[in-house]
């Protein structure tokens, strides 16, 4: 029996299960509507309430902006006046004549102008305010007077001579006592939008002041004034501390009402609230009714809502598109080339005030004339006329047009305008759309300007460079053309060991110059690129500029020049780049002695100024020779610039060792200044900050040419050079101080030579840097690769003609122990030698 029971009820739920499941779906459907209906209706109903709030907020503010365009000019009349000296009395007699104009164009008595003066009214529109009132004290007079000028809007507030709520409009006048002041009553606002709209009774609406306060109102609470009120700022202060324009609240009698509203510029705000009982009122009725005929419509309206879904959706899209592109720009214009007539779709503040939404085209273009830039004018004129647009459309030109300059307020801003035509629109139909387009604008001429900036510097820098090239090429062929008549000379004089010698000597000096040049060239190449990096390490820098110096002594000894070098430095150990600080003082001691005559001086002094973990040492270098002119001292630092005018002769130089030294100076951080006068010489001040080294021990020994020759006599040196002149020079000049040299040709012969050698045969490489098959820096590492035990220890010297810090830690990184710079100095090479062989038997390899 259970049995049959259980399988009844089985079959039954089968054969229902359609019928179940349909019901269900009813059910679903039924709730889903109704949910939905009634969000629909809370949407819409925030639609109307928001457009209603914006509304009244716009009429508002548009009520006050009138008032305050009279104010400003009543402000500006009064002021005029005053300037012009006249009597309070006349002022007073003038002020009342315009109060009562005022008031008989706002069609009443809804606003009591003052005019005050040092704080005392010298005219009124109330005749409870006498003249002579002193309002000093009022909070909204200081208020005004600090605002410095601003329209300043009180709150509402109770009069202290009437007693009536009032709101104070006013304003100062700039560098002024003068202040002019609206009171206007709160009955002075008379909205008429909700007579527009019709909006229903039981809607209410309040203008409330940025405190809160209740300004206007039309309400359909039935309830005290006093009791609304608070109620109405309780809505603006939810308002304030969320921060969103809708809300619900319960209103005096437990009703549900949903807000909306919207600020005012002045800090007022506009709120509509509307009871849920009249957004939802409909709802049951039309659900009874749905309900009925709805299994009845099921199939129609399932395929109705299918279909509208797709148009819906299709003209959502559309609708979306067209809104964001509206949103690009300000005005669009619908104009009919047949009938010769617009349609303002979105219009200018301007041209809204001044032209109807819809009229003949030649009198929006009269519009658009004021506000067009005179130049543009007639262009525009020409391009956007019936005629012009007529043609542009029989040539099914479906986008045209261009930018010109329109006025805002009181400044012209870049506007594009755009005439579209679709040919799928109704004939004859062209859409104008302006866009302000004043930051593009100015951005696209800012780049033209910097472009033609650039442009300008190019040509002024070809024509530099241009100069220089004319000059660099005289003053390297000077010496390349002393070098080669000079070698000359020797060949042809050999026989006379005096003529020969002096031969040498001078080609040596020339050799020098045109090292010099190329130099400068060089340095000033690579300052250009950024490609100069400072090698700060210990160094001392009383040596350093001792060095320097000692290299121009013997030019001071033979051009009978006074040559001093002074020092007053109590830490000499210091943390800097010496090879950039050495070129610097090469450049400065070079112009110094080049610029100066036979008796003069020349005078080099180096101060330690500051004493702490950030030292500044100061270095003067002093002349008495011919000085610069007033003119040519800001060029000084500029590349390619030379100053010869004044010279007994023709200095040879690039023009770049100035602009060299000052942007070594300022990538150190340091500074550089310079003192001249033509014929009295030229002094130069560098203050550099460098970071003292305490307990830097001992210095190291300078070791003449002479000592060092003996003390590598017998040494094993493996030179790989792959030049055959500068392996020959390099070959005599080190076996004539008793070294031994075995050559290698390049890198890789190099390496083999020394893979092949007895254990410490070799007691350093000379390895060249540039060189076919394999370069220094490959061979360098391939020798300290190998399986032996003297290849991580031999010293390996780079010679290099690059002596930039990054060639310098390339070198470091292949495994090489120093560099030496060519052309070479063969006293630094032997010192290089001496203490690189040195350490390597101190360590016991």
């Amino acid at each position: 029996m259970k049995f049959y029971k259980k399988n009844k009820w089985i079959n039954f739920f089968v054969k229902m299960r359609v019928n179940i499941l349909v019901l269900a779906a009813l059910i679903i459907i039924g709730t889903v509507t109704y949910s939905l209906m009634r969000a629909e209706l809370m949407k819409n109903a925030a639609n109307i309430g928001n457009m209603l709030a914006r509304s009244y907020a716009l009429e508002a503010n548009n009520t006050l902006a009138s008032y305050e365009a009279f104010l400003v000019y009543f402000l500006d009349a009064a002021n005029d006046r005053i300037e012009e000296g006249q009597p309070a009395e006349r002022i007073d007699s003038w002020g009342q004549q315009y109060f009562r104009r005022l008031n008989s164009v706002l069609g009443g008595h809804v606003i009591t102008p003052y005019i005050i003066y040092g704080g005392k009214v010298i005219s009124s529109g109330s005749p409870n305010v006498p003249q002579g009132y002193d309002v000093s004290s009022a909070e909204w007079y200081r208020r005004i007077v600090e605002a410095a000028g601003e329209v300043v809007y009180t709150d509402i507030y109770n009069d202290a001579v009437t007693g009536q709520p009032v709101i104070t409009l006013a304003q100062a006048y700039t560098d002024s006592n003068l202040v002019v002041a609206f009171d206007m009553l709160p009955e002075s606002f008379n909205f008429q939008v909700g007579e527009a709209v019709h909006m229903s009774e039981q809607f209410s609406m309040f203008l409330c002041d940025s405190s809160g306060a209740v300004i206007y109102m039309d309400s359909a609470i039935d309830a005290p004034a006093d009791g609304i009120r608070d109620y109405a700022y309780r809505i603006v202060d939810e308002i304030y501390r969320d921060g969103e324009s809708a809300h619900e609240v319960y209103d005096m009698q437990g009703q549900l009402r949903s807000v909306y509203s919207s600020a005012l510029p002045n800090g007022w705000i506009s709120i509509i609230t509307i009871p849920h009982s009249v957004i939802l009122g409909d709802l049951n009725t039309f659900l009874t009714v749905f309900l009925a005929v709805f299994l009845l419509c099921l199939l129609a309206i399932a395929l109705m809502m299918y279909r509208d879904w797709r148009l819906n959706s299709k003209q959502e899209r559309s609708d979306e598109t067209v809104r964001v592109l509206s949103n690009s720009y300000y005005a669009l214009y619908s104009v009919n080339l047949v009938t010769e007539r617009y349609d303002m779709i979105k219009g200018s503040e301007y041209v809204s005030s001044r032209a109807p939404k819809t009229g003949d085209y030649n009198q929006l273009i009269k519009v658009m004339s004021e506000i067009i830039e005179p130049d543009a004018y007639d262009d525009y004129i020409k391009s956007f006329s019936l005629d012009n647009m007529r043609k542009l459309v029989s040539k099914r030109v479906k986008d045209f047009g261009g930018d010109f300059l329109r006025l805002f307020g009181s400044e012209y801003r870049w506007v594009n305008i755009r005439m579209l035509y679709d040919e799928s629109s109704e004939p004859g139909e062209v859409v104008l759309c302006f866009r302000e387009v004043d930051r593009e604008k100015q951005k696209q001429l800012m780049e033209r300007a910097l472009l033609q900036d650039s442009l300008e510097h190019a040509r002024h820098s070809e024509k530099t460079k241009h100069a220089f090239f004319n000059n660099m090429s005289h003053d390297m062929r000077t010496p390349l053309n002393a070098i080669i008549g000079l070698s000359d000379l020797a060949v042809h004089s050999v026989s006379n060991a005096e003529k020969t010698e002096k031969y040498l000597k001078k080609i040596h000096s020339s050799s020098a110059q045109l090292l010099e040049l190329v130099n400068d060239i060089l340095d000033m190449s690579r300052l250009e690129q950024g490609k100069v990096i400072l090698d700060s390490k210990q160094f001392n820098i009383r040596e350093c500029m001792e060095e320097c110096a000692g290299s121009f002594a013997y030019q001071a000894e033979r051009d009978n020049k006074d040559f001093t070098v002074t020092f007053d430095i109590k830490e000499a150990s210091v943390m800097g780049d010496p090879t950039r600080i050495r070129q610097i003082m090469n450049n400065l001691l070079s112009n110094a002695f080049k610029y100066t005559r036979p008796g003069d001086s020349v005078k080099v002094e180096v101060r330690q100024f500051e004493y702490n973990e950030h030292a500044k040492y100061q270095v003067i270098i002093e002349d008495t020779g011919i000085g610069m002119s007033e003119e040519f001292l800001p060029q000084l630092f500029e590349p390619y610039t030379r100053e010869t005018r004044f010279s007994a002769n023709n200095a040879p130089g690039t023009g770049l060792g100035m602009s060299i030294v000052k942007s070594l100076i300022t990538q150190m951080s340091g500074q550089i200044n310079v003192e001249s006068e033509l014929g009295k010489g030229t002094r130069f001040t560098l203050s550099l900050p460098l970071t003292p080294v305490y307990d830097a021990g001992q210095a190291e020994k300078t070791v003449s040419v002479k000592e060092s020759g003996d003390a590598l006599r017998g040494a094993n040196i493996l030179l790989a050079e792959d030049n055959a002149i500068n392996m020959e020079i390099a070959t005599e000049i080190l076996s004539m101080n008793g070294m031994n040299i075995v050559q290698a040709h390049n890198g890789a012969e190099a390496v083999e030579i020394f893979s092949r050698s007895e254990l410490y045969e070799f007691d350093a490489v000379l390895m060249d840097m540039k060189m076919p098959e394999m370069d220094g820096c490959e061979a360098a590492e391939k020798i300290r690769a190998l399986e032996r035990p003297d290849a991580g220890t031999v010293p390996i010297v780079a010679i290099t003609a690059n002596a930039f810090a990054e060639d310098v830690a390339a070198t470091a990184a292949a495994g090489m122990n120093a560099h030496v710079s060519k052309p070479i100095d063969y006293n630094i090479l032997y010192k290089t030698l001496i203490k690189l062989i040195s350490g390597r038997a101190d360590s016991g390899d």
